[in-house]
């Protein structure tokens, strides 16, 4: 029997075995697909600061802070950009909004600064004449998040964890029983497996948020910021119906990736020309010379979206030595470390260097109802 079962290697879940194993923890992480293959490697790897509420500013910065101590040793490994971020105001309503961002962050001790129309067109020429400003957030980056996981997870076998290739059918009292049948034991149970804990765990509140990307050749220098609209804010958090936004990270390779947009509840993995469509669009309106890159491929994937937009992290409110690490929807491989520590705290009882009270599971009850 081992301490920790961790059941998924993604990236949340190579980063929680990679920090329990580091705390000398014997761990076991079970994984039946590619490393870092699901959410992980659909997502645009894009490490954010994002200020929607205090508890998602609170659980960003930290991961980021960790974000940089991890990429400091091996950045070409991660595929390190410390491209920053600069959220583009299409008008003066959208500049009050990054104003509103700018006092938020500047009080928190995050560097960033305001552009005007003048500014942001030096900063991003490629950008269309007659957008209002922006705000850059200089400090962000990128990873590409199948490799950063592939490297948290070489940290955990480094410090003594194993990975097991099989498919969890069920848990059990104790344990996880493997489709092949055998029983596997341990005094804590970690589901990391993004949406598919639903199978495991059919009562936990999660929603499926359908996302499109695409990515084209090589255009070195074509962009040099993540570049985000500020109406990307109302479209992330939207709780129902189909939203695009405009998403553009200039990868280190020199290629050109897009996102984004939302769908919920969507479960097929075919990409939609009609959203596909309308999220290239919304990209033009801002970059007019996007028409004429050359498209490689694009591909969708699925975010794991819990009611109030915060991640799970904690103990199952009714289940005894089951824990939760999952329903980061678009922010998984950012707030992977931080999501790795504060699991670590709360199994082996230590302070959390934030408050853990906005994340914990026992928010809900069993229906997915926020509870009182």
């Amino acid at each position: 029997m081992v301490d920790v079962i961790i059941v998924g290697a993604g990236i949340i879940g190579c980063a929680c075995a990679a920090t329990l194993a580091r705390q000398g923890l014997r761990v076991t992480l079970i994984e039946s697909g590619v490393i870092g293959g699901g959410a992980t490697a659909a997502g645009m790897g894009h490490l954010v600061v994002m200020d929607d509420n205090p508890a998602e500013l609170a659980l960003t910065s930290y991961s980021l802070d960790l974000w940089r101590e991890q990429v400091a040793a091996q950045p070409l490994a991660h595929e390190y950009h410390r491209c920053g971020t600069l959220w583009v105001a299409s008008d003066e309503e959208e500049m009050a909004a990054a104003q509103d961002k700018h006092s938020l962050m500047r009080a928190h001790g995050i560097a960033c600064s305001m552009l005007d129309a003048t500014a942001l067109h030096k900063a991003e020429p490629v950008l269309r004449p007659g957008l209002a400003g922006g705000l850059l957030v200089p400090d962000d980056g990128l990873v590409y998040p199948p490799k950063s996981a592939q490297i948290l997870l070489d940290q955990a076998l480094q410090h003594g964890a194993t990975l097991l290739r099989a498919e969890v059918a069920a848990l059990i009292p104790g344990g996880v029983r493997l489709a092949e049948g055998r029983e596997i034991f341990a005094n804590e149970v970690v589901i990391a497996n993004g949406l598919a804990a639903l199978k495991l765990l059919p009562e936990i509140p999660l929603r499926h948020k359908k996302g499109h990307v695409l990515i084209t050749d090589r255009y070195p220098d074509f962009a040099r910021h993540q570049l985000v609209e500020l109406g990307y804010i109302k479209s992330a958090h939207a709780s129902t119906g189909d939203s695009v936004a405009f998403n553009l990270q200039p990868r280190p390779t020199g290629q050109i990736m897009l996102g984004s947009s939302r769908q919920f509840d969507v479960t097929d993995k075919a990409v939609e020309p009609a959203i596909l469509a309308r999220m290239l669009q919304q990209a033009i309106s801002f970059i007019p010379a996007l028409a004429g890159l050359k498209a490689l491929r694009s591909w969708t994937g699925f975010r794991a979206a819990s009611p109030d937009g915060l991640p799970l992290i904690g103990p199952h409110p009714s289940r005894a030595h089951v824990w939760l690490a999952s329903g980061h929807e678009g922010l998984g491989i950012t707030t992977s470390l931080a999501t790795a520590e504060i699991l670590k705290d709360q199994i082996t009882q230590q302070r959390s260097k934030i408050d853990i009270m906005p994340y914990l599971p026992s928010r809900f009850d069993l229906s997915g109802q926020m509870a009182s």
